[in-house]
């Protein structure tokens, strides 16, 4: 009777950290930077000002320390599951005025980022707040 139950608790123990191995690590989409789509690149061109590129594309990543007439703009994904996805755009300055666009990465296709499905279990409805009561015909 001793062998029996320490053998089903060993089988039990085997299947229970055998099925930890079947159970994929979680991974999600790591971007970093500034999003860089192909509708905000088709609407840069040479001779607009700061405001106007700025309004267009938001603050820049990255800005020359000692002279603000460069502005980099970079896009770096990490997929969960396959490769990475890299785009620089560099953006010169002459009086405030754009003069120079430089392109790098595949700036034709946009990148789909994927949203989660949620916050999982542990928190999930933790957002919702307490149920408000309802007021009864006597006020109560």
């Amino acid at each position: 009777m001793q062998k029996l139950i320490s053998t089903v608790v060993l089988l039990l123990a085997v299947s229970l950290v055998a099925g930890c191995s079947y159970l994929g690590v979680y991974k999600r989409d790591i971007p970093q930077g500034n999003l860089i789509t192909q509708d905000m690149v088709s609407q840069l061109h040479t001779g607009m000002s700061r405001e106007q590129v700025a309004y267009i594309m938001g603050t820049p990543l990255m800005e020359a320390p000692f002279s603000s007439d460069q502005w980099d703009y970079v896009f770096y994904l990490d997929k969960a599951y396959g490769g990475t996805v890299q785009k620089r755009l560099t953006l010169t300055f002459q009086n405030d005025q754009l003069t120079d666009i430089a392109k790098s990465g595949d700036m034709d296709s946009d990148v789909e980022l994927n949203q989660d499905g949620g916050p999982g279990p542990a928190v999930e409805g933790a957002g919702e707040g307490a149920p408000v009561p309802q007021i009864g015909p006597s006020g109560i």
